[in-house]
């Protein structure tokens, strides 16, 4: 088998927070003065988010982001990823910035010297809350992203539960950033079946879709992904844990790529879930069974769909061409994620 850690991929599905290390949220925890968070014990969303809500404390000062922006793309580089796209919801964190523009200046100006330093290029996708954010506040993410587009925010997505709260009342929001430039990049089709991901196509005018993968519940929806050449930024580990899936057998990954259906492989929260980037890739081929060409398909996407510079997606797409054509594969090493929670 091909070595999947050489083989150049975009990160394209990654909250910020939740792709710290473990032992980063155990040091976070200590100088805090609090017992170290669970990570564990849900199956649903609902669990999910109490959780992500017990572990936001441990951030109390700009060095606690700093710290977490170095790691997040030395592990990129680390598992083969040449373009990071992280996503940032900063008004969790007003606490300690006092703005979300505060918030990003910091995070943005560390990953540029992260970026440098390790060899990854790193972008950044601005969040709006649909649970939290009312349609008003989510008009001025998107503005607030704008400002910073020079600066590595190139996309605007939609994170939180879809049950109840459909893309729609978003509208003018993703108007304001794709008119801007940004790519507008929802969560769709996880939690919420195919009204979902046809109301963040239609209504959001998407460029990719986080999760998506419900759209194969209708035939005419997966025709519309054909056509418009969307990407579903695909987190199988994820979407078993959260019961999105009942196995890993079950997952429809392998079914949207027999049908044309561009997809990418990532982690979304690898501190809750369990693997990393590189090791979903390898799940894929051993649970899923891709082939090497299904493989370096997701990697393709996955580098054509995000913002990547010219010459990084050049030079990632002949890496991955490469990759395919060695003849004499080497042995991949053993594998490096963490056991999958739950």
């Amino acid at each position: 088998m091909r070595d999947l850690r050489s083989l150049p991929k975009g990160h394209l599905h990654l909250h910020f927070e939740l792709g710290m290390r473990p032992s980063t949220l155990a040091d976070l925890a200590a100088a805090a003065g609090i017992p170290t968070p669970r990570t564990t014990g849900f199956s649903e969303f609902g669990g999910f988010s109490d959780v992500i809500g017990g572990i936001l404390p441990v951030f109390r000062q700009q060095e606690d982001f700093e710290r977490l922006v170095d790691e997040m793309v030395a592990d990129a580089a680390a598992e083969g990823v040449v373009y990071l796209e992280p996503s940032f919801w900063p008004y969790a964190h007003l606490g300690v910035f006092g703005s979300a523009e505060a918030a990003w200046e910091a995070v943005l100006a560390r990953s540029e010297l992260a970026a440098a330093r390790h060899g990854v290029t790193v972008r950044w996708m601005a969040a709006v809350d649909r649970v939290f954010d009312s349609s008003e506040q989510a008009v001025e993410v998107a503005r607030t992203a704008l400002r910073y587009a020079d600066q590595g925010v190139v996309g605007l997505g939609l994170h939180n539960d879809e049950n109840g709260w459909p893309p729609e009342p978003f509208e003018a929001a993703f108007r304001v950033a794709v008119d801007g430039g940004l790519l507008s990049t929802p969560h769709a089709g996880e939690l919420d079946g195919p009204a979902s991901v046809r109301g963040a196509i239609e209504t959001l005018r998407a460029d990719r879709l986080q999760h998506g993968i419900r759209s194969v519940e209708d035939p005419a929806l997966v025709d519309l992904l054909l056509e418009r050449e969307i990407c579903l930024d695909v987190c199988p580990t994820s979407n078993l844990l959260l019961s999105v899936v009942p196995s890993l057998a079950a997952h429809p990954l392998p079914e949207l790529l027999r049908a044309g259906v561009r997809c990418s492989i990532n982690a979304d929260d690898p501190l809750l879930f369990g693997p990393t980037c590189l090791a979903e890739y390898e799940l894929c081929r051993r649970e899923l069974g891709l082939s090497d060409e299904a493989l370096a398909a997701c990697a393709r996407s996955s580098v054509l769909a995000g913002a990547v510079p010219d010459p990084v997606r050049v030079a990632a797409l002949a890496g991955i061409d490469a990759w395919l054509a060695d003849a004499e594969p080497a042995p991949s090493p053993a594998p490096s994620a963490m056991p999958v929670n739950g």
